[in-house]
C-alpha cells in the first residue's frame, strides 16, 4: 500500500474518470469474466467498491449535471439531454478552484447546450483548463493543431464523422484523451489538482482501433436471459422500444468488449504516471460512468429506464489512508450523493446546498445510521415519466401510466417478476412508497404531482 496521505497532512488531489454508458458487469470487479481490467480493478482492490451505484437519471446531461452539483435535475435544471446548466450551479471543481486547486477537465461534457463538438466551452464551472473539453459528440479520432484541438476524421464533404481510419495510440479518442490527463498531472507536480477525463467510450458506435477491434471477435458472447422476455414481465414503461434479438447482440458487444479493453489500458497509463510522480499517495480517484447501455437485457439496448442495466452504474473510489482497501458499500447511492461524499474525504466544507447524502462513512467503514434508499427519476418526457426507489435489495417503480413495479434483485436479477401486490412485500412497498412520498416533497419534485403516480403512492400507503 501506498503511504497514507493522512499521515502527511496534505490535501488530497482529485482525479474523477467518467465513462461512457457503461454496463459495470464489463469490468472484473464487478463480476466481468470476458474482459480482463486490472487496471480499474485495482482502484476497488485498493480502494472500495459501491454495488448499488445509480444514475440519478439513467441519461447523459442529467446525470452528468447530478454528479456536478449534487443537486437532483429538476434543480439544475437539466432533466434532459441538451439542457444547459444553469448559469447558478456551482460545481465541485468550483469549490477546489475557489480553494487554490489547479483543475481541468478533458473529453465530453454534454452540459451546454446543442454545440457539437464545440471545443472550450466558454462557461467553464470551475475547470479552468478546459481547453480539451467538447461538449457532445462521440468522436473517435482527435489531433491537435495550432488553432487547437480537432476531430482527425471527415466526410467526403469535409465535416467531422465518427470515422477511424487510421486511428492509432495517438488519435484514438481514448488514447488522446489519456494523454491530455497525463501532461496534467505531470505540470501539476507538488500542486494540489482536481482533473476530470470523460471518456466517449464506449458508448456507441461500437468501433474502436486495432487491435482492439478484432481482440474478442471469438468469444462466446452471453445472451441475457430476459431478451426473449414475454409481455407480462414488461412494465409499460419499459414496451415501447425497439426490440433487438440474440444475434444483434452477438453482433454488437465485440467492439464493445474491445472499447472496455482499451478503456482499462489506458487508465494504467494514468496510475503509472502518478506513481511514478509520487503523486498516487495524495490523490482520490474515482472510476464511474454517466449511465449504463442494456447491451441486449430485456431486448433492449442504450439506457433511459430503471432497470440495473441502465440505472446502475460502476463507481470505485481510492482514497489513501481514509478507505481501506478491499472496500465494499452496498447501501443504494446516486450521482447526487458524489459531491458532499467526495467533499468530506478531501476535508473540504463546500458550503453548498444539495440534495445528496454525505456517504463518507460508508466508505470508511464508520457505521451509523444509513437509510439504505435513493431515488431515480426519468427524462422529462410526459409520455414516459416514472420514480424510482431503489435500496440494496429492492426496486420500485411509479410511472405516468400503468401499474407500480416492485423488484426483488437478490432473487430476480433479471427483473422479470412485479412482486408490487405480493403479500409478503407489502412492508417494503409502504417503506419505499414513504421514501419516495418523503423525496417528492423535500425535493419539489413535480413528478409526485402526476395524477397516474400521485394516486398511486396514495393507494399503496394505505395498504
Amino acid at each position: 500500500m501506498p503511504a497514507y496521505a493522512a499521515d502527511k497532512k496534505e490535501p488530497y488531489n482529485l482525479l474523477v474518470i467518467q465513462t461512457d454508458e457503461h454496463h459495470f458487469k464489463t469490468l472484473g470487479c464487478y463480476g466481468g469474466k470476458i474482459v480482463k481490467t486490472p487496471n480499474i480493478d485495482w482502484i476497488a482492490k485498493n480502494g472500495a467498491i459501491a454495488t448499488s451505484f445509480y444514475a440519478t437519471t439513467p441519461v447523459c446531461s442529467p446525470s452528468r449535471g447530478a454528479l456536478m452539483s449534487g443537486k437532483y435535475p429538476q434543480h439544475t435544471p437539466v432533466t434532459n439531454n441538451n439542457i444547459k446548466l444553469g448559469d447558478d450551479i456551482v460545481t465541485f471543481a468550483e469549490v477546489l478552484r475557489r480553494k487554490g486547486y489547479a483543475t481541468g477537465y478533458a473529453g465530453k461534457w454534454h452540459l451546454d447546450g446543442n454545440g457539437k463538438p464545440q471545443w472550450g466551452p466558454k462557461r467553464k464551472f470551475g475547470w479552468e483548463d478546459n481547453r480539451f473539453m467538447f461538449n457532445r459528440g462521440h468522436w473517435k479520432k482527435f489531433e491537435d493543431t495550432a488553432a487547437g484541438p480537432r476531430i482527425a476524421s471527415r466526410n467526403k464533404q469535409g465535416r467531422a464523422d465518427y470515422g477511424l481510419v487510421g486511428a492509432d495510440e495517438k488519435s484514438f479518442a481514448t488514447d488522446w484523451l489519456t494523454d491530455k490527463v497525463i501532461n496534467f498531472v505531470n505540470e501539476k507536480k507538488g500542486k494540489s489538482f482536481c482533473y476530470m477525463v470523460s471518456y466517449p467510450d464506449p458508448h456507441g458506435p461500437n468501433s474502436v482501433r486495432a487491435p482492439y477491434d478484432k481482440m474478442y471477435q471469438d468469444v462466446k458472447v452471453p445472451i441475457p436471459r430476459s431478451v426473449n422476455k414475454t409481455r407480462e414481465q414488461t412494465p409499460v414503461w419499459a414496451a415501447k422500444a425497439p426490440k433487438i434479438t440474440a444475434d444483434t447482440v452477438r453482433l454488437l458487444m465485440p467492439k464493445y468488449y474491445g472499447m472496455v479493453k482499451c478503456l482499462d489500458d489506458n487508465i494504467g497509463r494514468i496510475l503509472d504516471t502518478l506513481r511514478k510522480n509520487g503523486q498516487i499517495e495524495r490523490t482520490i480517484i474515482v472510476f464511474t460512468s454517466d449511465h449504463g447501455d442494456l447491451c441486449g437485457e430485456h431486448g433492449r439496448l442504450n439506457k433511459g429506464v430503471p432497470y440495473e442495466g441502465s440505472a446502475r452504474i460502476p463507481f470505485l473510489i481510492y482514497t489513501p489512508g481514509k478507505i481501506k482497501g478491499g472496500t465494499v458499500v452496498d447501501e443504494a447511492l446516486s450521482c447526487v450523493d458524489f459531491l458532499p461524499t467526495v467533499m468530506s474525504l478531501m476535508d473540504v466544507d463546500h458550503g453548498l446546498q444539495v440534495g445528496g447524502r454525505n456517504a463518507a462513512n460508508l466508505f470508511r467503514a464508520q457505521g451509523g445510521r444509513w437509510r439504505d434508499l435513493t431515488i431515480l427519476r426519468s427524462t422529462s418526457n410526459p409520455q414516459a415519466q416514472w420514480l424510482c426507489a431503489v435500496s440494496d435489495r429492492y426496486k420500485l417503480v411509479y410511472a405516468s401510466s400503468g401499474k407500480p413495479w416492485l423488484f426483488d434483485l437478490q432473487k430476480d436479477a433479471d427483473e422479470l417478476t412485479n412482486r408490487f401486490t405480493d403479500p409478503a412485500c407489502q412492508a417494503i412497498v409502504r417503506e419505499m412508497t414513504g421514501g419516495l412520498i418523503e423525496y417528492c416533497k423535500t425535493q419539489k419534485d413535480p413528478y409526485g404531482e402526476v395524477p397516474h403516480i400521485k394516486a398511486a403512492l396514495a393507494a399503496a400507503m394505505k395498504k
